[in-house]
């Protein structure tokens, strides 16, 4: 049995690299622009507010990484005057949770879990006059609760009620995050394609769909509704039909034969490609002792041990075409990437592992261990700090890196509050819908509606979006420096990227995928025959995410 000790420092993967030949990467296809390996960190439950809300001014205090912006920095469409003064959710309708947004410290990294379903989520925005007022967050997606990373630390009162959901940091907390929009490029127009949780983020991401929902286990279940078109739309988390580490009691779903995900496109054109999630190896023994599906790591930030492997954030076990049930181990470290027995679904170490032997599959997402997702009340912006700054580390430190877009984007917001909704661009009228009025999201017969992969071109309900607005931040020596872009995307026009970079065509079935967006913008591909516009090599601290080699 395999043994395996988590990474925090990337130093041992830097020194790996060393030794990797630094000749050019060879090219594997022809790609529509000059990006030949794309890396998607899939974070958790982060809203745009949550983390850049005053960006690029961060209250600095003593004892806590600065943040100071470079001149000349964009602003964004953030937090400021009447919303950080007089937010419209100090409506009384909010009870003892109505307040104005506020800071949350370096100390207070951990707190609880908010609220985000389909429904609670549409709720929060009061859109039934045909305004979004955006001021109904406490009570329909608040949940109090927070701990001080250090004991000693005072919590502010409103923690303590369903205010908490108006909570945000500063780049003293998610430094990293603010350092690399600072030299890269970041959206402040980007949502979730639908309103929910994690699950249907994720398979916006791989395939732009949630309907066509092809069998079910353990059910009835909220978690699944009615399309209108005698078919079913996911709309909550269940596990994946099949995967070992699947709850035996709990909901679980597959979905139709008749769906397809990118990675259906990346086999059938020969593209190397993986989905890399924690805890997927059940052969490695932790530090713990803990091993398969109860894998399990201590955050040394939160001191609670989370386990590693979170079945419904895995987006290609839904998928029989894609879908490795029982985690069965690729035949060796050169099939990574490649199709065998693995079937391109793998262990976060794998990818660190096929990087080091000098090899790097085209398309990558990457999926951390529970205790560094981000997702609050299980992880937190200083472990997800970790994670994602040793792999922008390490990537930068490999002879791919000229060819490399790292996108950093999250499966939804967790209900956190953010102030700036987008257009509704499907509507859906089912029981569950409650956007623009009871049972609707959107004007019947006006507000289009996309079909189902089953409805023979039909629409169908399950769908509102786009959702609440989460960050979206490209990473690359392509990436245009120091900027911010305002076309409206959701996490559908990553599945486009790929789509168009490596000329796939679209999924198809109704997916979100055609209407999406474009993140090109977000890129300098003005001469694509040229060396990478933005030569900026910026190292940062796994630890506080400030620069610890000078940009060049």
């Amino acid at each position: 049995m395999r043994s395996y000790l988590p990474i925090a420092t990337g130093l041992t993967l830097l020194l790996g690299l060393a030794a990797v030949s630094c000749r050019p990467p060879a090219i594997r296809s022809q790609t529509a622009t000059p990006i030949q390996h794309v890396v998607i960190i899939y974070g958790e439950n982060i809203s745009f507010d949550h983390y850049f809300a005053t960006y690029p001014n961060a209250a600095n205090p003593p004892g806590q990484p600065h943040f100071n912006a470079l001149p000349g920095t964009p602003s964004v469409n953030g937090l400021s005057g009447a919303l950080l003064t007089d937010n419209p959710n100090l409506n009384p309708a909010n009870g003892p949770g109505a307040a104005n947004p506020f800071r949350l410290s370096r100390d207070q990294a951990l707190t609880a879990d908010q609220g985000h379903g389909y429904a609670a989520e549409q709720q929060s925005f009061d859109a039934a006059s045909g305004t979004f007022k955006m001021d109904l967050f406490p009570s329909k997606t608040g949940a109090p609760g927070g701990a001080p990373r250090f004991p000693l630390v005072a919590v502010p009162p409103v923690v303590g009620t369903k205010g908490l959901v108006m909570g945000y940091f500063d780049g003293n907390t998610v430094t990293a995050m603010w350092n690399y929009a600072q030299h890269f490029a970041m959206s402040d127009n980007s949502y979730g394609s639908q309103f929910g949780p994690s699950t249907p983020g994720a398979l916006n991401l791989i395939a732009g769909q949630t309907n066509g929902v092809g069998a079910t286990l353990n059910g009835p279940s909220g978690e699944v509704i009615a399309d209108g078109q005698g078919g079913t739309t996911l709309i909550a988390d269940p596990d994946p039909i099949g995967d070992v580490c699947s709850a035996p009691a709990r909901f679980q779903i597959s979905m139709s034969p008749n769906n397809k995900n990118v990675g259906d496109l990346l086999n059938a054109a020969g593209i190397t490609w993986g989905w890399f999630q924690g805890g997927f190896d059940l052969t490695v023994t932790n530090r713990n002792g803990s091993t398969g599906c109860n894998r399990s790591t201590l955050s040394e930030v939160t001191q609670v041990v989370e386990g590693d492997y979170v079945p419904h954030h895995e987006a290609f076990q839904y998928y029989a075409s894609t879908a490795n049930p029982k985690h069965v181990r690729p035949s060796g470290v050169a099939a990574i990437g490649t199709a065998d027995a693995a079937n391109h679904q793998y262990d976060v170490h794998d990818f660190f592992d096929v990087l080091v032997a000098g090899s790097l599959p085209a398309v990558s997402f990457l999926k951390a261990p529970r205790y560094q997702n981000a997702h609050p009340g299980d992880s937190n912006p200083l472990d997800e700090q970790a994670f994602v700054v040793n792999v922008i580390n390490t990537l930068q430190a490999s002879p791919f890196w000229s060819s490399t877009a790292v996108i950093l984007a999250y499966d939804d917001s967790d209900g956190w509050y953010d102030h700036q909704p987008a257009p509704i661009g499907n509507g859906s009228f089912s029981t569950s819908d409650g956007l623009t009025g009871s049972n609707a999201c959107g004007v019947r017969g006006t507000t289009p509606q996309l079909p189902g992969p089953n409805s023979n071109g039909k629409p169908v309900n399950g769908r509102c979006g786009p959702g609440v607005r989460t960050p979206l931040l490209v990473v690359s020596p392509w990436a245009k420096a120091n900027f911010v872009d305002h076309t409206l995307t959701t996490q559908s026009s990553i599945l486009r990227f790929i789509e168009d970079n490596w000329k796939l065509g679209r999924v198809g079935g109704g997916s979100f995928d055609a209407a999406s967006g474009t993140i090109d913008n977000l890129f300098n591909f003005s001469n694509p025959s040229a060396a990478p516009p933005n030569t900026t090599v910026l190292t940062l601290s796994t630890i506080t995410g400030e620069t610890i080699v000078a940009p060049k």
